[in-house]
């Protein structure tokens, strides 16, 4: 009985350990999904461990502006978009161009993510219910309209904290996935070593590649929400630690779970010369080296980094217009339920036609980058200036790591151009 007791205790910190995570876990939810999983296997399968450097740097960078925009957000008790309309000459359509640019790329990105979902999970029915390969645009179909609807409904219910329990949720489940798929294979650890020095392969579509890298790990939408989440939270003042820890975290995770999906993929088919090209390529060549189970977990994994981007990607433009707006988090407005309709209407584009997702999300996540170094250099005019900052000063480090994280920014831009002009 005493046994027993001990147990059902430490299930129960487990779980409040989990829901106890802050905001940090829709920065997880923004930079990991299907599209981010795709080019991780894509990395992995063609160039082994060679660009581990590059979600190194993007996760440190990320780590860096989630704590900036947070800390800027409890110490102003302002928001992102309404503090670049405010106090940054011309913000005004910096901050139109900002929600523009960052609506393209994430509802390019949700019509992808949900149509891979729905495919997994045909997939999955396929190998027990033999009869459905002969209808597989109507299950795939069907399965969208399903997710999307079930997503839309959870929407409507207006909470932040109900939304950030049902993203822990799908985030945990995807992180305990692809970490025990490492158990099944990996690569070598002279392999990781080497990958943590720069150097970019010379082939083609590398370029393009780590500009997705970086589209997906550095997500604009991931900083500028930061301050709207933390609004929801209740933090103040008084959580500047807690926010800093929330933000380490986020990083660290976002760093060991893309990172996982790279090894697998590097450890099963990069000595092997398989190529994959998607995360649905990736069952045939993965199931003789690992075996039924390892697929299934990955799948598993994989589904919910879907699902888990889902939530985020139909959230981000309703809050970036309340934050533009008012400064506010605004979850139940007509306006918010509204926008969340037309961007689960987008979703559906890609089930509908029957497309292949798998070039849009990488394109998706490519053009991601345009934003960010005028991102980066909105926060770093804000959290200098005395006025707004009410006489806190930001340190010399955190300015250094904003300056590395700009110019890192406008490197990748440019890669990202010249990948583009390539694929072209």
């Amino acid at each position: 009985m005493k046994a027993l007791k001990n147990k059902t205790g430490l299930l129960q910190k487990l779980i409040a350990i989990v829901l106890g995570f802050g905001p940090g876990i829709f920065a997880i939810g923004y930079t990991i999904g299907t599209g981010s999983v795709t080019s991780m296997i894509v990395a992995g399968s063609t160039y082994g461990m060679q660009l581990l450097w590059v979600l190194l740097l993007s996760c440190v960078f990320s780590g860096v502006l989630i704590y900036t925009y947070g800390n800027f957000a409890l110490i102003t008790g302002e928001t992102a978009l309404y503090a670049f309309k405010k106090h940054i000459k011309g913000g005004k359509l910096i901050a139109i161009l900002i929600i523009l640019g960052i609506t393209f790329g994430q509802w390019n990105s949700l019509m992808g993510i949900l149509g891979i979902s729905a495919n997994i999970i045909y997939e999955l029915l396929a190998l027990n219910f033999k009869g459905l390969v002969d209808y597989k645009y109507e299950v795939v179909l069907a399965i969208a309209i399903t997710i999307i609807t079930i997503f839309y409904l959870i929407m409507l219910v207006g909470k932040y904290t109900f939304f950030e329990k049902v993203l822990v949720i799908f985030v945990t489940i995807m992180g305990l996935s692809f970490f025990v798929s490492l158990f099944y294979v990996h690569p070598l650890p002279v392999e990781v070593l080497k990958g943590v020095i720069p150097s970019i392969p010379n082939q083609p579509g590398a370029k393009m590649m780590i500009a997705a890298f970086v589209g997906t790990t550095m997500a604009a939408a991931t900083f500028l929400s930061r301050p709207l989440f933390i609004q929801g939270k209740g933090w103040s003042i008084k959580d500047l630690k807690r926010q800093k820890r929330d933000a380490i975290t986020a990083a660290l995770l976002v760093f060991v779970i893309s990172a996982s999906v790279m090894a697998v993929s590097s450890g099963a088919l990069f000595h092997e010369g398989k190529i994959v090209s998607s995360v649905l390529d990736m069952s045939n060549t993965l199931e003789p080296v690992a075996g039924r189970f390892a697929v299934f977990i990955f799948f598993f994994g994989t589904l919910s980094a879907g699902l888990s981007s889902i939530f985020p990607c139909l959230l981000i433009t309703p809050i970036l217009l309340s934050d533009y707006q008012s400064g506010t988090l605004d979850t139940k407005s007509t306006k918010f339920r509204v926008v969340t309709l037309i961007a689960a209407l987008v979703a559906l584009i890609v089930p509908i036609f029957g497309a292949n997702p798998i070039e849009m999300q990488i394109l998706s996540q490519v053009f991601n980058v345009f934003v960010l170094p005028v991102v980066v250099l909105g926060i770093m005019l804000l959290v200098n200036n005395k006025q707004v900052m009410k006489g806190y000063h930001t340190s010399k480090w955190i300015n250094l790591a904003l300056a590395g994280a700009l110019f890192f920014s406008f490197v990748i831009s440019y890669n990202g151009i010249i990948g583009l002009l390539d694929y072209v």
